[in-house]
């Protein structure tokens, strides 16, 4: 990989982790007996775009996945809807069930849709850096939310501690728990690594994402990496904040007191939601990734102002 290339891929790939945003080459229309019948249904197929200024700066051809064409306008729809339809297909959420959630927010979005199109309540909890707007949008959509502050896992006021309560306290609920349940990994190995796969025609040579729970760098990069090992599949962590790039590039974790693996997290706070989660989660672990990296705040703000300049919009996988 170039240097100028190593240069534009970690402002491009914060940026996806930042917005919604996404892109595709072809539109794959579904077929005219497979019409659309719920809004659950139009989760996925999403497009690749090029991304023009940047492979024409670079010299190689960068691709991005179009994922703010979800309904939702994030790729969390896909760990969404598998989340759900795997709980009903195995019993554990039966009809007037509750869903609840621990989540950053795009996830929380995703499940209130799909859970609405499918007649759940649902309550999610979540840290109180969460944008406005999303708490916004999953309280329209019809959730109970509850915003917790900032602390750490141990403290039993963390938002996802807080989630596992409220499942304990009532029968009629179901936690999804995105980060320990690998059917959120089993969306993008099932899902959007084929997608990316048949797009490129398989001619796709490198794949760059950030992550929080680890779904879909854990799916797609074991779905891509089955198809041609010499793929390579690069992790983006904010350096203000980050933990997984390095545990990618060291191995180096610890179990705390609660059971979970944890890395060390480096100082600083991201502008990023939702990523550089300091815990080596189920999902994250299916991955097979080859190098982490990192980017910083200026970088995705610099990148969001290129792109919103240069092509008109955000993006959020980077395909190389």
């Amino acid at each position: 990989m170039s240097k100028l290339l190593q240069r534009v891929v970690p402002g491009v790939a914060l940026v996806a982790a930042g917005s919604a945003a996404g892109v595709y080459f072809e539109r794959h229309l579904k077929a005219p007996e497979e019409q659309i019948t719920t809004i659950v249904d139009a989760i996925g197929n999403t497009p690749l775009l090029e991304i023009k200024s940047l492979s024409n700066l670079t010299g190689c051809r960068i691709l991005a996945k179009a994922e703010f064409m979800n309904p939702s306008g994030s790729v969390k729809d896909r760990a969404a809807k598998f989340l759900i339809e795997d709980a009903e297909a195995s019993g554990q959420l039966q009809p007037g069930g509750i869903v609840v959630e621990a989540t950053g927010g795009n996830t929380g979005v995703g499940l209130a849709i799909v859970a609405a199109a499918k007649g759940y309540r649902t309550i999610f909890t979540m840290p109180d850096k969460t944008s406005a707007e999303k708490i916004d949008l999953m309280k329209v959509l019809g959730a109970e939310v509850h915003v917790q502050p900032g602390v750490g896992m141990a403290d039993t006021q963390h938002f996802y501690n807080l989630a596992k309560r409220i499942v304990a306290s009532d029968p009629l609920c179901f936690g999804p728990d995105q980060f320990e349940n690998i059917a959120n990994s089993r969306a993008h190995y099932v899902g959007t690594g084929p997608e990316i796969w048949r797009q490129t025609a398989g001619h796709v040579t490198g794949f760059v994402v950030a992550s929080g729970t680890g779904g879909t760098i854990g799916g797609v990069s074991k779905f891509l990496k089955e198809k041609n090992s010499a793929i390579q599949v690069w992790h983006i962590d904010p350096i203000e904040g980050g933990a997984s790039s390095d545990y990618v590039n060291t191995k180096q974790s610890q179990v705390g007191p609660d059971g979970f693996e944890y890395i060390p997290k480096r100082d600083g706070s991201t502008v990023a939601e939702g990523i550089g989660l300091a815990r080596v989660t189920p999902n994250f672990k299916t991955g097979l990734i080859d190098r982490g990296i990192f980017g910083t705040n200026a970088e995705i703000i610099q990148m969001v102002y290129y792109l919103l300049r240069h092509e008109g919009s955000t993006f959020i996988y980077i395909l190389i």
